[in-house]
């Protein structure tokens, strides 16, 4: 029947449909309801960076299962993510020197493809980069970036193409529970029923975790991006970098430009509603103060646009996932701003936990909503700052 499927999932951004398609490639039917449409709102922001620098080795881990189907996505699912190789950078200031040799090493150990360079090897490698705040790097030269709206929409059509079936514009208003048991969903557009439901709600989340009852520690965080036009004579700059000196980011982008995007004064708590609005001028001017220390001839560049985005952040910014309250709902949700390049991984582990009952490939048991009941935040083993602060 239509309105049955063998899993529900609230939510067609990344995670949505990066679960409906491995789900479908085992054999079910599942079912993505989407209150607006494919990747509008989380995922479509995002700046889609790829890359398997993290200080906690779990997320690392589930980053170098995901990059093996952006550099082979035509094979692994099919379409086009639209991924860029550029090579990345991730700067941090002296204080997290050692800890950055050591986060290295670890992604060394998992077989990512980093190494240790230097601030005069950056100045060799990245001739326009200044360099005189940092000692050290890390180096990925394989990674890049991709784009967001088309990986959600390739991983949706090709789930399509094994059984899972779509129904946007649906608004989830309520969640059906018997005995303990969800059944299924109240919606916009009718009833659905299915004995597992999945919360991949993004900035949404919590809302839906109160369907439940669950109180979810997942508030919504604001994250703006600005472009700015290069200047003729930096050339076409090809290196995404994460640069915590400057709480920053910035990757280049095709025509002549540069995403810009910062790691400070994001606000928390707000409604997505409240934060689509353009990004208010002190954030222009912050970016532009920001990219011009790190790229001093952006002196001569000139604002393109910029543009709202949001996501949802937990306590310790990291993601929640796994079963939560009644048996058969499940966490999908609470990425905290770099869920995108671990989207691939995780749906697939959230795949063997629903099909095998524990997830196999990189164990998730981790991230579940228990952990902090139980005072158990993630921390990187070597860690730097909090990534949004």
């Amino acid at each position: 029947m239509a309105n049955t499927a063998d899993v529900i999932i609230i939510g067609g951004g990344i995670h949505g449909t990066s679960l409906a398609f491995h789900l479908a490639e085992r054999g079910l039917k599942p079912l993505v309801l989407e209150r607006q449409f494919i990747a509008a709102e989380a995922t479509g922001r995002s700046s889609g960076l790829v890359r398997m620098h993290y200080d906690l080795e779990l997320e690392s881990r589930l980053a170098w299962v995901s990059f093996d189907y952006f550099r082979n996505w035509e094979e692994r699912v099919g379409g086009d993510c639209g991924f860029t190789r550029t090579g990345f950078l991730r700067i941090t200031s002296p204080e997290f020197s050692d800890a950055l040799r050591a986060n290295v090493a670890m992604h060394q150990r998992i077989g990512i493809d980093s190494t240790v360079v230097t601030a005069d090897d950056v100045a060799r490698l990245v001739p326009y980069l200044a360099t005189d705040d940092f000692e050290v790097a890390a180096y990925e030269p394989a990674s890049g970036y991709a784009d967001p709206s088309a990986t959600a929409m390739a991983f949706m059509q090709a789930a399509r193409a094994q059984g899972a079936r779509v129904v946007q514009g649906c608004q989830v208003t309520d969640i059906l529970v018997e005995g303990g048991k969800v059944t299924g969903v109240h919606t916009s557009k009718g009833d659905f029923f299915a004995p597992v439901v999945v919360n991949a709600a993004g900035p949404r989340a919590a809302a839906v975790g109160r369907m439940v009852g669950l109180e979810l520690p997942v508030q919504v965080w604001r994250h703006d991006t600005m472009f700015v036009v290069n200047p003729p004579d930096l050339g076409d700059p090809q290196l995404t970098v994460i640069d915590d000196a400057n709480a920053m980011y910035f990757r280049p982008e095709t025509g002549g430009l540069t995403l810009v995007g910062l790691e400070d004064g994001n606000p928390i708590g707000d409604t997505p509603e409240e934060l689509m609005k353009t990004p208010p001028a002190d954030f222009v001017e912050r970016a532009i103060d920001r990219i011009c220390r790190r790229i001093p001839a952006m002196e001569r560049a000139a604002l393109h646009s910029a543009h709202d985005g949001y996501d949802g952040i937990t306590p310790d910014q990291r993601a929640l996932l796994g079963p939560a309250g009644p048996e058969g709902f499940y966490l999908q949700c609470g990425f905290s701003g770099t869920g995108f390049k671990i989207g691939p991984a995780v749906g697939l582990c959230m795949a063997e936990w629903i099909v095998d009952g524990r997830p196999q490939t990189v164990d998730l048991e981790p991230f579940t909503v228990q952990r902090f009941a139980e005072g158990k935040r993630l921390t990187g083993e070597h860690a730097y700052h909090n990534i949004w602060r």
